[in-house]
């Protein structure tokens, strides 16, 4: 598996979801539409969050987690926004930070994509497999984020 085409679509995915989001007016990021179970909101973190789990849960990179523990309050599966406790982090602080982590994961992962990875659900074996995983779940992110922009018009 090549270094520069897993990373470059990490990335691309990362950049496509941050620019589709940037399409949704402040007042409707927290809206979920009809038909819907989340928010964009919520889809900008559960995309940072889960791709942080599947690359460093995982793994064995477990500690070079870099989000705090309650993201997985507010963005794991089987989370939603009816049933947050608090005030999720803000929405400039998801963005910035999605648009962060492809870089903070190729600098760690760069000569590692067929390092063997512990047994996991995904059924991946290499960090390059959980990287692959991670940027099919973002652009099935994306599917629904380009359908609720469409809802909330």
């Amino acid at each position: 598996m090549r270094n520069d085409f897993i990373f470059s679509i990490l990335k691309n995915r990362h950049n496509q979801l941050i620019e589709l989001a940037a399409q949704c007016p402040e007042d409707k990021r927290n809206i979920v539409p009809e038909g819907f179970k989340n928010s964009l909101h919520w889809h900008i973190g559960h995309v940072l969050t889960v791709t942080e789990f599947h690359v460093f849960d995982l793994s064995e990179f477990e500690l070079n987690q870099k989000l705090p523990a309650s993201y997985q309050d507010f963005f794991a599966y089987g989370t939603k926004p009816a049933d947050w406790q608090g005030e999720p982090p803000a929405w400039d602080v998801l963005i910035g930070q999605l648009r962060k982590q492809p870089d903070e994961i190729r600098e760690l992962l760069e000569g590692k994509l067929d390092v063997p990875v512990k047994e996991n659900f995904l059924k991946a074996e290499t960090f390059g497999e959980l990287i692959v995983s991670t940027v099919q779940h973002a652009a099935e992110h994306i599917g629904f984020v380009s359908a609720m922009l469409k809802a909330l018009k």
